[in-house]
């Protein structure tokens, strides 16, 4: 069954990088974290601190419109053309099946998610220009936008040449060419002069955007989830909807239930108690169930300089996971009795 699950997770991988939507969210998520920059410079205090924030938001966006728009047309569009009795009329479960699909998906995902992180640390390490004469970090502007370019340049040619996808070929020299293009910004100052590496290497943006990544693993799954009986709109709207709730958990249930807590302390009324106890079950059951996206959020200490723990991002990790088992088990079980012949 591994086998079955990695041979579909890989076609699955290679058709959504090919969709022109991720070609499309690659420019999107590029213009707007560079134009963040001097969006930014108009806070009349830090305006890194509000780079941080607003690109960050740009790339988490991208990141959970892009999952529910692929996970749609691997899943929703092979059940509507039909193309899946191809696979599970073969000796496939229906489960290896909507466990690969959300695999190839899933690394799709990411991989578009770290050339999004890889535009965003490139301008978050030239910086705002907090004033008139703050100079350009010219290294980031040469290694950066000459990576683009080579990644666009080599996208081009294999495509007019070999015929290879644009998008996908684009994406696959980006992620590397722009990983040398970070490590050589870092040993420079603006002016090209010498500067170490630890300098500029910041890793609790890095850790913040692991944890950022394991929210995204879960809105996949939950997109592929939804993907098994809805369509294109509707699961973009429940993914989204699972998002801004989950965003707002601990205002939606997490207050409410702390209040609920208080109320039962101190009330003494057995009518007020049984009204009490049951809204707490309710807010508390709500609270455990959706996930809380609030936690994956890790901007608000990148903004207050605090340090990140890695005994937190450990935290994330499991509750992340223990989200992911449990949308894959309902796309499972939604997909069993699903007709698609």
């Amino acid at each position: 069954m591994f086998g079955q699950i990695l041979t579909i997770a890989s076609n699955t991988f290679y058709e959504s990088v090919r969709q022109p939507v991720v070609l499309v969210a690659m420019v999107v998520a590029t213009l707007l974290v560079v134009l963040s920059n001097p969006f930014a410079a108009f806070t009349m205090q830090d305006d890194q601190r509000m780079f941080i924030d607003i690109g960050l938001s740009t790339v988490f966006i991208c990141a959970t419109i892009l999952a529910a728009f692929i996970a749609t047309n691997v899943v929703n569009r092979e059940i509507e053309n039909r193309t899946v009795l191809m696979v599970i009329s073969k000796p496939v479960g229906r489960a290896p099946f909507v466990v690969g699909k959300f695999v190839g998906v899933a690394a799709a995902i990411l991989l578009v998610l770290v050339y999004m992180s890889l535009v965003f640390v490139l301008v978050e390490r030239h910086g705002t220009l907090q004033t008139v004469r703050t100079p350009y970090h010219l290294p980031v502007i040469a290694f950066g936008l000459g990576g683009l370019a080579l990644a666009t340049g080599i996208g081009v040619w294999c495509n007019y040449f070999y015929g290879k996808v644009f998008s996908s070929t684009v994406l696959f020299s980006a992620v590397p060419i722009l990983l040398v293009a970070y490590f050589l910004s870092m040993l420079f100052k603006a002016d090209f002069t010498g500067d170490s590496l630890a300098a500029g290497f910041r890793s609790d943006i890095w850790l913040a955007i692991a944890a950022m990544s394991m929210a995204i693993l879960v809105l996949t799954a939950i997109a592929v989830a939804a993907s098994t009986r809805l369509g294109q709109v509707l699961t973009v709207a429940v993914t989204l909807g699972v998002f801004m709730t989950g965003m707002l958990s601990d205002w939606l249930f997490g207050r409410p239930a702390a209040r609920f807590a208080d109320v039962l302390a101190t009330s003494s009324s057995d009518a007020a108690l049984g009204a009490t106890k049951f809204g707490l079950a309710v807010t508390k059951t709500l609270y455990s169930v959706v996930p809380n996206f609030q936690v994956f959020w890790l901007s608000d200490a990148l903004t207050q300089k605090s340090p990140i723990p890695l005994s937190y991002i450990a935290t994330l990790i499991p509750y992340g996971l223990l989200h992911v088992v449990v949308a894959l088990a309902i796309a499972v079980a939604l997909f069993q009795d699903r007709e698609v012949g």
